[in-house]
């Protein structure tokens, strides 16, 4: 292993966990939402009783040892230090794959894939469908370092990628990811620097409907047109405010455990299949791992950041690399194959799920390693 990565193990103080109790313990609570539902934000109650459950029943411990089961490493790339997993396969066949998480998502998204990716025979799959896994955590996000300056957008951080897997030994990969992780992996096909063979995304960014779409579209089309405009008017709220004052965000987020997690929860709640709570679809457990990663590395304002880099006017460059697309109901984004194949030149796979939503890795693992399998499984290094 390159002399330019260290190993990283994770060991929060216990000073920060009674840290953590003590602020849960003080929280002062806004007045109830005068609705039913949760159209003005996330629920009082249902923010207690969360809140509750994390003071005095969830084990960091548990997640902790969890994460140490695999190895880390920490590489210094543009002076910003970028942790990562790093999980080869028993499989002498395996090919390398780096899985891209996003906001508000975590390297906790993939923890359910993991092993069936690596050691399929082990999971009741087959050698063939064998990785070698690079997870990383985005600038700013997780255990990863926080960019002093300007610049790290999708484009950087997609280039940062690359280094990343040349300086682990890898000179032919694939690329995954969702969410940011989408677009920083859309962007790697952009790029095209001659180690990635082949990208699968779900969530599928592709600009504006070209004129021969918005003049006869299909119902589909014409229901993920109004899924999106919904998410504009109602849900993109938290985007605007990352992408423009992200510091003035940071101060609630960086003093409120229970202001970092109602911060998140939402998105679980509204991008996913969910009809009351975000435990319809997700193991509370695993939610408040999550969120563990945004509180104990005070990364409210360093993850919102990207928001501000790259929201506004994100990359949708054409892509001529292989590319598999994956479209599940519950996706903020869904467009059409032909409103894909805009954008995406040489669309190798695309599938379309019967459920899920913004975080298929976390909500329906089983069905997002179908995708990721089909798609890779016809592409060659």
């Amino acid at each position: 292993m390159s002399v330019n990565i260290r190993d990283f193990h994770i060991d929060i103080p216990q000073s920060t966990l009674d840290d953590l109790q003590s602020r849960l313990g003080m929280t002062r609570w806004p007045d109830p939402e005068p609705v039913e539902d949760w159209s003005q934000g996330i629920p009082l109650r249902y923010v207690q009783e969360v809140a509750e459950y994390w003071r005095d029943e969830y084990d960091w411990r548990r997640c902790e040892s969890t994460l140490n089961a695999y190895a880390h490493h920490l590489t210094v790339i543009d002076d910003v230090d970028i942790h990562f997993m790093h999980i080869r396969s028993p499989e002498t066949s395996a090919r390398p794959l780096i899985m891209t998480h996003g906001w508000p998502g975590s390297i906790i998204e993939f923890m359910d894939v993991i092993g069936p990716l690596t050691d399929p025979v082990s999971h009741g799959g087959d050698a063939k469908d064998a990785y070698h896994l690079v997870i990383p955590s985005l600038p700013g996000y997780g255990f990863s370092g926080k960019p002093k300056e300007t610049g790290w957008n999708i484009e950087k951080i997609a280039q940062a990628w690359d280094v990343l897997m040349n300086r682990l030994g890898y000179d032919r990969y694939f690329a995954q990811g969702g969410d940011w992780g989408a677009l920083v992996t859309s962007v790697i096909g952009v790029q095209n620097l001659g180690a990635c063979a082949g990208i699968h995304i779900n969530l599928v960014v592709v600009g504006s409907p070209p004129e021969y779409i918005m003049q006869n579209p299909t119902p589909e089309e014409q229901a993920s047109l109004a899924r999106f405009m919904e998410y504009q008017t109602q849900g993109g709220g938290y985007a605007e405010i990352q992408r423009t004052k992200p510091q003035t965000l940071g101060y609630g987020l960086a003093d409120s455990p229970v202001g970092q997690m109602a911060w998140i929860l939402e998105k679980f709640q509204g991008w996913s299949d969910s009809d009351n709570t975000p435990d319809d679809s997700f193991d509370r457990d695993r939610l408040l791992d999550n969120i563990m990663l945004y509180w104990l590395n005070n990364a409210g304002a360093s993850s919102a950041r990207l928001y501000l880099e790259s929201f506004a006017n994100p990359n949708v460059d054409p892509v001529q690399m292989p590319t598999g697309c994956s479209i599940f109901p519950n996706e903020i984004m869904a467009p059409s194959r032909r409103w894909a194949e805009h954008r995406f030149k040489n669309l190798q796979y695309w599938g379309e799920s019967s459920k899920g939503g913004h975080f298929a890795a976390m909500e329906v693992p089983e069905l997002f390693l179908g995708e990721v399998r089909r798609c890779f499984g016809n592409m060659e290094l």
